[in-house]
């Protein structure tokens, strides 16, 4: 299938919701996708790739917030997508994202458009994360390394090798002193392996997810929400208080922002209590956990149904809050672990749909 004009603003609201309050402002990377649709540059979705079609992971790391205030080039996707096939000795086929949710579910198609290749209806999350560490190549054992990062001032670094966990800390070591962000490619994967590492269907399922929930229209009924998104309202209300601070360093890294952002529910008088970090994490309901990672956790404008973010939730806003059944990939217990709340500091056990 072709992703054209009509398809942009359901692809968009369908990566941000799958963002889980994460993965970046979709606003920028959607112009310039929208920009290639209105001139016939269509981006190729394929779910039928041949087996032996190498295809290449992609996506921007860093700073999403400096994105749209450094804007790219236009050169950085190819020129890591080189880097990577200097480095292998192998050429791309097609690309794949990194991540649906936010920013990566568009910029990935913008690059395949540009390079001229088609792009995978699959992806590397499911949703959005905020670690390359935990991106599903990695659970699934083929390990990260090697990658390259191409940044808009021209530098280029290849990690060559080096464990999962080395490579987030040099890609976020060389983002600190570049500028912010970068676009990045990893080492190709057949086609025919991606069911085996990769989130299938995801990029189909963000945009039916989107046009199922802008057809709902604003300010939903709970019932029309819940049939429209999939998914199940945890609450309906005002956001009653936010808080923010430090996150504890972890894996190899300085932490994250931690914070924790508390609504009334309109429908019950319960207290619901998000936990968040670069995305919603977990779900307390008048103190017991409700609702959790790898399950995406989404927060909305009552009034517009625009996904609220966890860097813009405020006290004040009237906002629903859904739970998106996680991909089945997360859900294995051989890779649950890798998303579930402790592997983000948090003592709880994961509360799925």
């Amino acid at each position: 299938m072709r992703i054209t004009v009509a398809d942009v603003p359901a692809l968009e609201r369908g990566v941000a919701l799958l963002g889980s309050g994460g993965g970046g402002d979709t606003m920028t990377a959607a112009a310039l996708l929208r920009q290639h649709v209105t001139h016939g540059r269509e981006p190729d979705i394929s779910g039928a790739l041949d087996p032996n079609t190498l295809v290449m992971p992609v996506g921007i790391v860093g700073a999403t917030a400096a994105f749209t205030e450094k804007l790219p080039s236009g050169a950085e996707f190819a020129t890591a997508v080189s880097a990577i096939e200097r480095w292998t000795g192998a050429r791309a086929g097609a690309l794949v994202s990194i991540e649906i949710g936010g920013l990566n579910g568009l910029m990935p198609l913008v690059a395949a458009v540009e390079l001229g290749l088609p792009c995978a209806d699959a992806d590397l999350s499911g949703r959005g994360l905020p670690r390359l560490d935990q991106l599903s190549i990695a659970a699934a054992g083929r390990g990260l390394a090697p990658a390259a990062l191409a940044e808009p001032g021209g530098q280029v670094l290849v990690l060559a090798a080096g464990s999962d966990e080395s490579v987030e800390r040099g890609a976020r070591a060389f983002l600190a002193s570049s500028g912010g962000w970068a676009a990045m490619a990893f080492a190709p994967v057949p086609a025919g392996d991606l069911p085996r590492c990769a989130v299938m269907g995801s990029v189909t399922g963000a945009l039916e997810l989107g046009r199922r929930v802008l057809a709902a229209g604003e300010g939903p009924e709970p019932d029309r929400l819940a049939e429209a998104s999939g998914g199940r309202v945890l609450a309906m209300g005002r956001v009653l208080e936010v808080s923010r601070h430090p996150g504890p360093g972890a894996h190899g890294r300085a932490g994250f922002g931690r914070g924790s952002a508390t609504l009334t529910d309109h429908r019950t008088g319960a207290l619901l209590r998000l936990e968040m970090e670069n995305e919603y994490l977990l779900a307390l309901r008048d103190g017991h956990p409700v609702a959790s990672t790898p399950d995406v956790l989404a927060v909305v404008d009552h009034r517009t149904g625009a996904p609220v973010p966890c860097d813009a939730i405020r006290a004040g806003i009237e906002v629903d809050v859904l739970q998106l059944a996680a991909a089945p990939f997360w859900t294995d217990p051989r890779r649950l672990p890798v998303l579930q709340p402790r592997a983000y500091g948090i003592d709880s056990d994961p509360v799925l749909a």
